[in-house]
C-alpha cells in the first residue's frame, strides 16, 4: 500500500530494490510507472515533517511533460523549503528540489520527444510546484532545457542552479566589458555552490581569481579550482570605508550585506559586481560614492525567472567555453535517503561545493 505523505519510508530491502529497479527501467524504456519514490516536506502546524514515501503520478501537476529524474542537487533554498518559517514552500505537502536532470518519459512533444535528455531549474519548481527530489516530475515544456552535448545528468546537477547562477553572473560581467587583462576578479562565499563554480569558470576563462572564504581549511580546495589568491571572510565582514583601494576589475558576490558594501568600495573605475546572495544580510550599508566617483555598477542576478532563451544560451556556454574545470572536485554524491542530513548541513553552512542526489539510488 502506498505510504501517506509525511510517513517514513520503511520498506524491506526487497521493496527498496524494487523501487530502484522500476526507476532504472523507466529511464531505459520511457515507460511510465504508477508510483514512485519522493522526498516530501509537509507543514504540520509550526513543524515540518520531512520523509521519503511513495506517491502516485496523479499527485503531480496535470500540465507539462513527465520527466524520469536521474539527478538533482541540494541548494540552500531547498533547505529553507523544508523548515518552519523558511518562507519558500508555497504548497504542502511539497516535493522540494529546485533543479533536476533526467529523461522525458511517457508522452513527449515535438520539441521534446520521449527519450530526450533534459534539465530544469528555477521558476516555481520546488516552491509552488513539485520539484526534483523524486523519481518523477512533471515540468512545463517552456521550462525545459535540452541537456547540452558533453554533459550528463550528474555533471549537469553538479553545476545545477548554483552553477547556472555563477555562469550567468560571469556572462553579465563580460557583457559589461570585463576581460582577463583588466585585473583580478573577486569571488565571495567562494566555497559555496555559486562561489565554487564561479572560481572554476573564471579560472578556466583565464582570469586571476581572488577567493574570499570563512573556511581556512578550504584553501587547498579553492586553489584546486584555480583561485590565485585567498582572503579571509573577515577582511570583508566589518564595515569599512565608503571608498577603499581600487583593487578588483570585477566581482561575483554570493553574500550580500556588509560584504557587498566592501566589495563595492574596492572595485576599479567602471567595474561591476554581479550579486546573487544574501546570506550576509539583505541590508547593504554603502554610500553613493562608489557609483558616482568610480562609475561602478551593481548587477542583480536572478536565476529563478531568467527567460528560457537566455537560460538555454547560458547552458550551451556551460557545456563549452564556460565548462568548469575540476568539476569532479566540486561534487559530492548522495542517495535520496541522504537528503535530510544534507539539507541540515547546507542550512548550517557546513557544505563545501555541490551535493548531487542520485534519486534512483
Amino acid at each position: 500500500m502506498p505510504l501517506k505523505y509525511g510517513a517514513r519510508f520503511s520498506g524491506t530491502q526487497n521493496e527498496v530494490a524494487a523501487f530502484a529497479e522500476r526507476g532504472a527501467a523507466r529511464l531505459t524504456s520511457g515507460a511510465m510507472a504508477d508510483s514512485f519514490r519522493a522526498f516530501t516536506a509537509t507543514q504540520d502546524g509550526d513543524a515540518v515533517t520531512r520523509a521519503i514515501g511513495e506517491m502516485s503520478v496523479d499527485d503531480l501537476p496535470a500540465d507539462g511533460l513527465l520527466v524520469a529524474v536521474e539527478r538533482t542537487s541540494v541548494n540552500y533554498k531547498d533547505g529553507l523549503a523544508t523548515i518552519p518559517k523558511g518562507r519558500v514552500a508555497r504548497i504542502s505537502p511539497l516535493i522540494p528540489g529546485i533543479d533536476l536532470a533526467g529523461t522525458v518519459t511517457g508522452e513527449g512533444s515535438a520539441a521534446f520527444p520521449t527519450g530526450t535528455k533534459v534539465l530544469a531549474h528555477g521558476y516555481d519548481l520546488g516552491v509552488s510546484r513539485h520539484g526534483g527530489f523524486a523519481e518523477l516530475a512533471r515540468v512545463p515544456e517552456e521550462w525545459l532545457v535540452k541537456l547540452p552535448d558533453g554533459l550528463d545528468a550528474r555533471e549537469a546537477m553538479g553545476i545545477g542552479t548554483a552553477g547556472f547562477t555563477a555562469a550567468l553572473s560571469i556572462l553579465e560581467l563580460q557583457e559589461r566589458g570585463l576581460a582577463p587583462a583588466d585585473g583580478p576578479v573577486l569571488v565571495t562565499g567562494a566555497t559555496g555552490g555559486v562561489g565554487s563554480i564561479a572560481v572554476s569558470i573564471l579560472s578556466t576563462l583565464g582570469y586571476e581569481v581572488t577567493a574570499s572564504s570563512g573556511k581556512a581549511e578550504a584553501e587547498p580546495y579553492l586553489r584546486s579550482l584555480g583561485a590565485s589568491n585567498i582572503i579571509a571572510r573577515e577582511e570583508l565582514a566589518a564595515e569599512g570605508k565608503a571608498l577603499d583601494s581600487a583593487t578588483y576589475a570585477g566581482a561575483v558576490d554570493c553574500v550580500g550585506g556588509t560584504t557587498l558594501a566592501n566589495v563595492l568600495s574596492k572595485l576599479k573605475y567602471g567595474a561591476s559586481v554581479a550579486a546573487s546572495g544574501n546570506t550576509g544580510g539583505m541590508a547593504v550599508p554603502t554610500t553613493v560614492m562608489p557609483f558616482i566617483l568610480r562609475g561602478v555598477s551593481l548587477l542583480g542576478i536572478d536565476s529563478v525567472a531568467a527567460p528560457i532563451e537566455r537560460r538555454r544560451k547560458v547552458w550551451d556556454l556551460i557545456a563549452t567555453s564556460m565548462r568548469p574545470a575540476g568539476l569532479a572536485d566540486v561534487i559530492k554524491d548522495i542517495p535520496l535517503g541522504g537528503l535530510e542530513a544534507a539539507l541540515d548541513s547546507i542550512l548550517a553552512g557546513g557544505v563545501t561545493g555541490r551535493t548531487v542526489v542520485d534519486v534512483t539510488a
